[in-house]
């Protein structure tokens, strides 16, 4: 079992690669059930997404899913892992793919926000 929790969590993009579809506007509404954790993501050039990971350690194995406010549907799968700020707040790095018309990989980071 793992010591992070994620239940109740929000998260916000800290910074993504030119190939990524969230931005700084896109909020991530976390939740968790053992080792379990999901995610709605909405904001941005994001009308609706769902992130359906596996917790392990101090790594999440991804897959998300969105649909954009274009109406494009995209894929992908990451593997995130997981670190805690000087304020004991959670942080992610994803490594990522898109499943979904390229391959094109990039990565990102997320931070825990009140």
């Amino acid at each position: 079992m793992s010591d992070f929790n994620f239940n109740n969590k929000t998260f916000m993009l800290v910074e993504n690669t030119g190939n990524g579809q969230v931005n700084t506007e896109t909020i991530f509404n976390y939740k968790q059930d053992g080792n379990l954790v999901t995610a709605d993501y909405f904001g941005g050039s994001v009308k609706y997404g769902k992130i359906i990971a596996r917790l392990d350690g101090n790594k999440l194995d991804m897959l998300y899913q969105c649909i954009t406010t274009e109406g494009e549907l995209r894929a992908g799968k990451a593997i995130a892992t997981i670190s805690l700020t000087s304020m004991a707040k959670l942080k992610l790095h994803l490594d990522w793919q898109w499943l979904t018309d390229t391959d094109e990989k990039g990565q990102s980071e997320y931070i825990e926000v009140d």
